[in-house]
């Protein structure tokens, strides 16, 4: 089967460079996440083996149960399909994830007690990082229904609902019009902005307060993200002055944002403009991170993070000045790193 008709044969071979470069025998991937974006494969119980061969090449197995073996089939046809019970791999040293839970690592510890594990889950992730076309196609149309449910859920608050009551709005739209949310929705109404993942409640919205939303839908199995405020028709000083600035943060790392750049220094393009304005210590969380079939993948745009952006890798964008007890402000966009700088894909106003 050609690339063209698997597209995620591209990232099987690079795996593959992987397990021999580092030196080993074989490797195994648990991770669910891990398991799709090698394969297209989404499935709770599967374990893909890549074996080194004498050719120096590596033979690959999907191990999974009765349940999943026709989706195998269909989806992935090149590959080898085992049954779950007769798992087995062999090797000195064995690749695996680092994230697998301690009961499984302890399993095969206990069933290999002569191998040397070594962990490989910063490979999976740095591969996954950098989406295939269609991976891009797929988050960009999950943003832009992002925000079209953005709109229509302002459209429908009204002062006395609460943070529960709004957050459900949003909830409703992303079961009807997608496959739900890519994370439990944050709508925070007034002082309640001051915390970053604030739980909404039952605080009241009098129509008048300012409100943070941040929210994301998943479509095709894929996450958006999107953090947007509702300013008041008269809003403070302060509330303005600290609006502007994240704005201005938010803009200029956008403007920023271009392959060969490292994550750590495009941190640093929107935090120093926070820091210059005093406000530095309020700015406590990562400037931003990867998005594709989970909310938070690879890279971590945050500081001393040497990782280069490369064409392809999509990050949020997401500086915020937070002041306990009285407001917060985080503005996000979902941007793709292309060729020579980076394309925005969250449409709605800021």
């Amino acid at each position: 089967m050609n690339k063209k008709a698997n597209p995620y044969q591209g990232r099987l071979d690079d795996f593959v460079k992987v397990v021999v470069e580092r030196k080993l025998d074989a490797a195994i991937v648990y991770n669910q996440a891990n398991v799709r974006s090698l394969t297209g494969v989404d499935c709770d119980n599967a374990a893909l083996v890549f074996e080194r061969t004498k050719s120096g090449s590596c033979d690959i197995r999907f191990y999974t149960d009765f349940r999943y073996v026709p989706m195998v089939h269909r989806v992935a046809p090149q590959l080898k399909v085992v049954d779950m019970k007769r798992l087995k791999f062999s090797g000195k040293r064995v690749g695996y994830e680092s994230t697998v839970s301690h009961t499984r690592f302890l399993k095969l510890q206990k069933d290999h007690p002569n191998t040397e594990f070594v962990d490989i889950d910063d490979a999976v992730k740095a591969l996954r990082s950098v989406k295939t076309p269609e991976e891009i196609e797929k988050l960009r149309a999950a943003e832009a229904l992002n925000s079209e449910i953005w709109a229509e859920a302002q459209a429908q608050f009204k002062a006395g609902m609460t943070e529960l009551q709004m957050a459900r709005i949003i909830r409703h739209l992303m079961i009807e019009k997608g496959e739900g949310e890519a994370f439990e929705t944050i709508v925070c109404v007034g002082p309640n902005a001051a915390e970053c993942h604030h739980v909404p409640d039952d605080t009241v919205w009098d129509g008048k307060a300012p409100v943070l939303v941040d929210m994301g839908v998943k479509l095709d199995g894929y996450c958006s993200d999107m953090t947007r405020n509702i300013v008041p028709a008269k809003p403070s000083k302060l509330y303005r002055e600290i609006y502007s600035l994240v704005l201005k943060a938010n803009m200029c790392a956008i403007a920023a944002a271009k392959p060969g750049l490292t994550c750590g220094k495009l941190d640093r393009v929107a935090r120093k403009i926070i820091e210059d304005a005093g406000f530095g210590k309020c700015f406590g969380h990562s400037l931003g991170h990867g998005v594709g079939i989970e909310i938070h993948e690879a890279p971590g745009v945050r500081k001393a993070d040497k990782t280069v952006l490369q064409p392809g890798m999509l990050v949020t964008i997401e500086p915020g000045v937070y002041l306990e007890g009285n407001l917060g402000v985080r503005i996000e966009d979902l941007i793709l790193i292309t060729e020579d700088g980076c394309e925005v894909l969250s449409p709605s106003p800021k």
